[in-house]
């Protein structure tokens, strides 16, 4: 079966390898969300007696009441959350600290997608600690390393090549996140884009195409399809175009300030050399639980709340010590704190779910700004919101296009892509190169995996003055006698012809002169305009010019018309003695 797979067609071999992996993707996210609502009924529910605000899609509701009946227990629970990570993670697969997405995308570039099988089960079971405690993150991370690993580990058990091995990590992280976020077209596109920061990888859209759609209906038959946050239909209106590019511009800002802080906590817990690595978790989430005090809003996925913003329920927001709309100016900043603390410690959880936390809350910021100055314009929020999560992680993530296409398939929004299209435009072009996922690179040139395709051939490196030239030539004064005895002592059907001077003058071909008197002079038959190169030129352009023109040799000048002095000309011959030499001095 193995070598029958492998010895199939591209497209043929990847739709059995993609479907197989769209089950065993399906599958395993229903598990994982299964895990995580168990381990959120304990730390949020049981232990601390919170309530906390669930998506439209995934069973919430719009009519939401904060409470908590042991609220100070909130950083207790969120430390206690980190040290079982911690502890986890450090001693079995150190590798699913943090969001996992980074190290999937260094798996693709560096390691052939070679993902050990353990950092799937350990990925989800710390995942949904971290998460089901309070910390703040996403499950986005989570899904896309753990289906990194399975794809790795599926590959492997079917034997086939690195290569594939390689596509099938890519696709396990686009179609996991598609398949968690009910997003398939976006998650498919996501796995191609998400690798690079300027590029794309085709090879793998037509595999996450399917592992998506398969992965996602199996999901879907278990938590239902609608999208995670409703269907907000909103009218186009070109009159908020300008307010959508204010969008762009501070999200592109802000995405900035997010990838410095996640950046910038991640080396204050490095610095702490005398913390032991488990323990750095449960500092985090303690930090992050003591944010939480002051803004609950800012624990696990805080998917709930994006949901009450869009449909204007700030009664349902809750903070002891700020008024509501202090609460909201503050949230992404606090959100972006409590991230930091929560992942850059090392704890299990994606950076993805915050920054479409984060954006939303910009977004609605802004929309009350234009609200309160435009309110025949800017009618309504929810707008504002739904371009900001786009346009806030499309820079963060470096990922435009495949975020414009799944914040659509989560909010059901098509009216909304032309506004989303400019204000993602400017804040990926305000982020500059910043990014959350450090190990992307900025184009397929530059990673290992292309490294062959790219390569510059060995024949471009090596220049024409480094080959011995043969003074193979005739004069304009010789016979067509003289010409066709210098042609068959060479094996050669066309000679150079020189002047008194040594200057290139053109060829006189064999087939020109085979019938002629022999006496003549073979000035009468020289055929002028013909191709010659430099010693500058590199081989690889000489044999195209020798291919062309169906000749053994090529004539090589110095000097430009009309005057060009003839060197001599470079052979097959030589070119090969070059190229030998060439790859000796490399492999030594």
């Amino acid at each position: 079966m193995r070598r029958r797979i492998s010895e199939l067609p591209y497209f043929e071999r990847w739709f059995i390898i993609a479907s197989i992996l769209g089950v065993v993707l399906g599958l395993v996210t229903v598990a994982f969300y299964e895990l995580l609502s168990i381990f959120t009924d304990l730390f949020i529910n049981d232990i601390i007696g919170m309530s906390f605000p669930l998506p439209i899609g995934e069973g919430g509701t719009l009519s939401f009441v904060f409470h908590a009946s042991r609220y100070y227990l909130i950083p207790v629970v969120t430390a206690l959350g980190g040290l079982i990570t911690g502890l986890i993670v450090y001693t079995l697969a150190p590798e699913a600290a943090g969001s996992g997405i980074d190290d999937s995308i260094r798996a693709f570039h560096y390691r052939q997608g070679n993902i050990r099988w353990i950092v799937s089960p350990i990925k989800i079971v710390a995942s949904a600690i971290t998460l089901g405690s309070g910390g703040s993150g996403g499950d986005e991370g989570p899904a896309a390393q753990y289906s990194a690993s399975l794809g790795s580990t599926v590959l492997n058990l079917l034997g086939l090549p690195p290569e594939d091995r390689r596509r099938a990590a890519a696709v396990g992280i686009g179609a996991g996140i598609g398949i968690i976020f009910k997003t398939p077209i976006g998650g498919s596109l996501l796995a191609s884009e998400i690798l690079y920061k300027r590029d794309l990888e085709p090879d793998v859209i037509y595999p996450a195409l399917i592992t998506s759609a398969i992965g996602y209906t199996i999901f879907g038959l278990f938590t239902g399809f609608q999208p995670i946050f409703g269907y907000y239909l909103v009218p186009f209106n070109p009159l908020r175009l300008p307010m959508y590019a204010v969008i762009g511009v501070v999200t592109g800002l802000l995405a900035i300030l997010y990838v410095k802080s996640l950046e910038g906590t991640e080396e204050l817990f490095k610095k702490m050399k005398g913390v032991p690595n488990y323990l750095k978790p449960a500092i985090g989430g303690a930090i992050a639980g003591l944010i939480a005090l002051i803004a609950p809003e800012v624990l696990s996925t805080g998917e709930g709340w994006i949901n009450l913003l869009e449909y204007g329920k700030f009664s349902s927001f809750y903070s002891p010590i700020l008024p509501i709309i202090a609460l909201l100016v503050l949230l992404p900043f606090l959100k972006i704190i409590a991230t930091s603390f929560t992942v850059s410690s090392g704890g299990s959880a994606g950076v993805f779910i915050p920054g479409l936390f984060i954006g939303a809350f910009v977004g609605g910021d802004l929309g009350l700004i234009f609200h309160h100055f435009f309110p025949n314009i800017a009618s309504s929020i929810a707008p504002f919101i739904i371009i900001g999560m786009v346009s806030f992680f499309a820079a963060a993530g470096k990922v435009p296009l495949s975020v414009l296409i799944m914040v659509t398939e989560m909010t059901g929004s098509l009216q909304l892509l032309p506004g989303a299209m400019i204000a993602v435009a400017i804040s990926y072009l305000v982020s500059g190169n910043y990014t959350i996922y450090p190990a992307q690179l900025n184009t397929r040139r530059e990673s290992p995996a292309h490294k062959s395709e790219y390569e510059i051939p060995v024949l471009d490196r090596i220049k024409v003055s480094s080959c011995e030239l043969k003074k193979l030539m005739l004069r304009l004064n010789d016979t067509v006698e003289n010409a066709k005895k210098l042609m068959e002592d060479n094996l050669v059907m066309s000679l150079p012809v020189v002047n008194d001077n040594m200057e290139f003058i053109g060829i006189v071909y064999f087939r020109d002169i085979e019938k002629a008197n022999p006496n003549d002079p073979i000035a009468k038959y020289i055929t002028v305009g013909t191709p010659y190169v430099t010693p500058s030129s590199n081989l690889l352009h000489a044999i195209d010019v020798m291919n062309y023109y169906r000749t053994r040799w090529v004539a090589v000048v110095e000097g430009c018309k009309p005057k060009c002095k003839f060197l001599g000309v470079l052979t097959l011959e030589a070119i090969d003695e070059a190229y030998k030499r060439e790859l000796k001095t490399l492999r030594s």
